[in-house]
Parts: structure tokens; C-alpha cells; sequence
């Protein structure tokens, strides 16, 4: 009989031939049978897989019902194995996404969290430099956190300063051009990483201290770490501002420099949804309203055109 961990790698190696990308389900399910070794389960139940996927503590029970969600369709292929394996039903960890309210950094937030950063020591100093990397990519690029540890050295061009994004979601692929300044500090860090492991077989441009890909659960990890540190959430705050709102300063900074520069804000949002890679200039329309200081820009916009109309 396969143990739990032989079969989550066929798994993985079954969806990869089926061209899905699991980024973070192979560290989920490793950490997954790590617990049900732990646990001396050969065979999952609805109670164990419970107690895995509301494990973390400081995290909103979304991200619980994601963490059941991946056992749930590990379980389905499992069970067809052997039927001893429970799966777990749906509705008991409701998994559905509401759109938050972003939070906007501010400069010196950032600048915190940047610095932040150099409190991340390692036996080999590479992890500070990683995570500065990341963070500062993320908000200057408006990427999305997958992107970014998605990225090979392929993807990263040194010379003419491009990022090629890749088959990411909605399996669309797009080149995302980058200001001189961080063209500079993806240079320092592609030396940096070369020096440490000048033989590295992994082809991922961000590495760990290990010398393997960076996860996104890493990176999620260090960033609520970083977030508690700098102020950004208090001790016991089980959710705050999110990775994924850089993503959304990026827009919104961009936006409002538009409007202040007086430029057509409604003929350049394709051009701002093609570099985030949104399906559709409708979903970059929507930080128009997810802002006060933009609502107001734009009303200031309008008020200004119907008075010259009259």
C-alpha cells in the first residue's frame, strides 16, 4: 500500500501533465502529510483534514476553506485508490471570496516594510535581499505574489530591463517593463544570488536560503512577520493589509498621477489593465472607486467638463 505522501507526488505529477501549475498546493500537501505522519493516519479523515486547514491562527477562515479545498480534491483521487480515505464535504469550511477593501500603503510604509527586511538573517545573508526583492518588485511592478516566485532567470531580462510574465492566471502571458532604479537592484541581486550558489541547478530567478524556488506560503509568512514588527498589525491582529494590496497602491498611485498630470485617465486604463494583467479594462475601473482621494479627482474631472460644456 502507497503512503499518503507517495501518492500526493503522483498527484502532483498526474495535474502537472494536465498543464495545472500548483504553485502552492506541492508545500500545501507536503506540509498536509507531513501533519498526517505525525498524526500515524495512513488514511484521511473529514476530522484530521479540519484540523490541518484551521491550523494557522492569525489568518482569515478564508484561507482555511482554500486549505480544505486542496485536501478535498487530493482526497477525491485518493479515495478512488482506496476507499478507506474520507472526503471531506463541501459547506463545512465555506470557501468564498468577497473582495476586500484595500488598504493603500503610503510611502513610508513601504519604506518600513523595505527596511524591515534586513532583520531577516541567515547563515548565508541571501534571505534579507530576497525579501527585499520581492516586496520592492511587488509594489513598484503591481505583480502579482505567484508572478513574482513564478519568475525564472529566463523571465528576467538584465540587459534590456523586461520581466516576462508567463501562462499565470487566466493563463495569459504579458512583458512588464521596469524603471532603471529597480532594473539596478535586480542586477545587485542576481550577483548576490550567483555568488552563494554559482552551481544551481534551480532555474527560479528569487531563491531561498536553501537554495530552492521561493513559495508564495513563504512569502506570506514573512510578510505577516514583518507586518507585526514595523506596526503594520498589531500582536494580536489576525488579519491586516495584505501582500496583495501593493498590487492595488501600484493602480492607485498610477491613477492618481494621471489625473494629475491631466492626462486622458479613460484612454490609458487599457494600457494600465494589459501591464497587471487583468482579462479586462472593467477590473482595473474598479479601484477607481475603491479610493476616496480618487472618487474625488474624478468627480473634480467631471464637475470640470459639464462646466464647459454649459
Amino acid at each position: 500500500m502507497k503512503s499518503l505522501k507517495e501518492e500526493a507526488k503522483e498527484y502532483i505529477n498526474l495535474r502537472h501533465a494536465l498543464g495545472f501549475k500548483l504553485r502552492d498546493t506541492e508545500s500545501l500537501l507536503k506540509d498536509f502529510t507531513d501533519f498526517m505522519e505525525r498524526e500515524n493516519a495512513p488514511y484521511i479523515t473529514t476530522n484530521l483534514a479540519l484540523l490541518w486547514a484551521k491550523a494557522p491562527k492569525n489568518t482569515l477562515q478564508a484561507y482555511w476553506g482554500s486549505r480544505l479545498s486542496v485536501i478535498r480534491r487530493f482526497a477525491q483521487y485518493v479515495k478512488a485508490m482506496d476507499s478507506r480515505n474520507e472526503v471531506p464535504p463541501h459547506g463545512i469550511l465555506p470557501y468564498r471570496y468577497h473582495r476586500c477593501n484595500p488598504y493603500i500603503y503610503s510611502d513610508k510604509e513601504v519604506s518600513k516594510l523595505l527596511q524591515a527586511c534586513n532583520s531577516l538573517n541567515s547563515g548565508n545573508g541571501l534571505r534579507r535581499h530576497t525579501y527585499y526583492t520581492v516586496f520592492g518588485l511587488l509594489s513598484v511592478t503591481g505583480m502579482r505574489i505567484s508572478e513574482v516566485t513564478a519568475l525564472t532567470r529566463e523571465d528576467v531580462d538584465l540587459t534590456q530591463g523586461i520581466i516576462s510574465i508567463r501562462q499565470t492566471k487566466f493563463r495569459k502571458s504579458r512583458l512588464v517593463p521596469v524603471h532603471r532604479s529597480t532594473l539596478h537592484v535586480l542586477r545587485e541581486y542576481a550577483q548576490l544570488r550567483d555568488q552563494i550558489y554559482p552551481n544551481c541547478e534551480v532555474s527560479s530567478f528569487l531563491l531561498s536560503d536553501q537554495g530552492t524556488r521561493l513559495t508564495g506560503c513563504a512569502v506570506r509568512w514573512v510578510f505577516i512577520r514583518l507586518s507585526h514588527m514595523i506596526g503594520l498589525r498589531k500582536p494580536t491582529d489576525s488579519h491586516g493589509p495584505r501582500i496583495h494590496d501593493l498590487r492595488h497602491r501600484f493602480a492607485v498611485k498610477t491613477i492618481i498621477k494621471w489625473y494629475r498630470e491631466g492626462v486622458n485617465v479613460e484612454n490609458l486604463i487599457p494600457l494600465l489593465s494589459t501591464y497587471l494583467g487583468h482579462t479586462k479594462p472593467s477590473d482595473t475601473y474598479w479601484y477607481l472607486s475603491s479610493v476616496p482621494e480618487l472618487i474625488g479627482l474624478a468627480a473634480a474631472r467631471l464637475e470640470k467638463h459639464l462646466g464647459g460644456l454649459r
